[in-house]
């Protein structure tokens, strides 16, 4: 029986411009950032989102000037500070005015007191948590990485919901059943290794039933994880062995230093955003390229296509792989 794959982002970028529904709508918070108005036209021009751009009107303005786009009046939000760009943007979605927010030139922290504002933001009672996909040229697919951006010392409830968070933005995209590896430096459980505890307990979950949709494996080594070969070598018998969807990091730490392990020194393309609030956010990094910047939003746009049930086409672009 054949599994959905996504090979690489050219893959993801065809099929959220062929899916049905409308382009999304991403409401952008201080807009006023020449590298996020880049990436955002390059998603209009591919035709995949529609902006509102939120923040200092005149900068918007002068920056599309310079980018040679040209918007509608009404696309244009003025905000007198950052707090009130991103209160906007939180506004617009749950008027249902946006699909989904990116970050432009702000600090997280005042997004982020929007996004969870207890009477107007966007909380779900779900954890919030980060997750990203990285296209490695030496893997042969999109192998997501969670949580190295919001959690940063999750407990074993903890990282249920970043296993159950992932899972969803996968699922939304066409997958099923995605594989998942809770990552340790070890294959078996070693009581002075409190990861490698958590994830043998994670299995055990999902064993139970108590985490759905998905195949949850550990604790498991990165190198069994994305390789074939070295878990026959090491006689590890799984099968998220060498085939890996998603890879679950012990902390805020690892998570980070794998991502920019991956970005760095194995060439990986990367994008990403968090999980777990209505709506993604996209939030990535200061030194963030346009690209990725781009990439981020064809995920987001994607992962909004499928969680509404406009995910034909996403689902169909998909590699069946034995």
């Amino acid at each position: 029986m054949g599994v959905m794959t996504i090979r690489n982002f050219d893959q993801l970028i065809k099929a959220v411009g062929h899916s049905s529904g409308k382009k999304k709508v991403v409401a952008v918070v201080a807009a006023e950032d020449e590298h996020t108005l880049q990436a955002v036209f390059h998603a209009v021009a591919d035709g995949l989102v529609d902006p509102i751009l939120i923040g200092n009107a005149p900068k918007i303005t002068e920056i599309l000037r310079k980018l040679n786009v040209s918007v509608n009046a009404d696309a244009v939000i003025h905000a007198d500070d950052d707090k009130s760009a991103a209160a906007k943007a939180v506004e617009l979605v749950n008027q249902g005015k946006a699909d989904f927010i990116m970050k432009g030139k702000l600090q997280t922290g005042d997004l982020l007191s929007a996004v969870v504002d207890k009477q107007k933001g966007l909380k779900t009672g779900k954890i919030m948590s980060h997750l990203v996909f990285n296209e490695v040229p030496s893997y042969h697919k999109l192998l997501a990485t969670t949580d190295g951006g919001m959690m940063m010392y999750p407990n074993l409830v903890q990282k249920k919901e970043i296993i159950e968070n992932a899972v969803s933005v996968l699922c939304a995209m066409g997958y099923d059943r995605p594989k998942v590896a809770v990552l340790a430096a070890v294959e078996k459980v070693n009581p002075s290794m409190p990861e490698s505890v958590d994830a043998a307990a994670l299995k055990e979950m999902n064993l139970k039933g108590e985490i759905a949709n998905c195949i949850v494996e550990g604790p498991v080594s990165y190198d069994c994880a994305v390789s074939k070969e070295s878990a026959e070598a090491k006689g590890f018998v799984s099968p998220v062995a060498g085939d890996a969807d998603i890879l679950i990091a012990p902390n805020i730490a690892a998570g980070n230093i794998l991502g920019k392990c991956l970005l760095f020194s194995a060439g990986a393309k990367m994008a990403g955003f968090i999980v777990g609030a209505k709506v993604p956010v996209v939030l990535t990094s200061r030194g963030a390229t346009s690209e990725e910047k781009y990439l981020s939003l064809v995920l987001s746009a994607a992962f909004v296509s499928g969680s509404k049930g406009q995910d034909s086409a996403l689902k169909s672009v998909g590699t069946a792989a034995s």
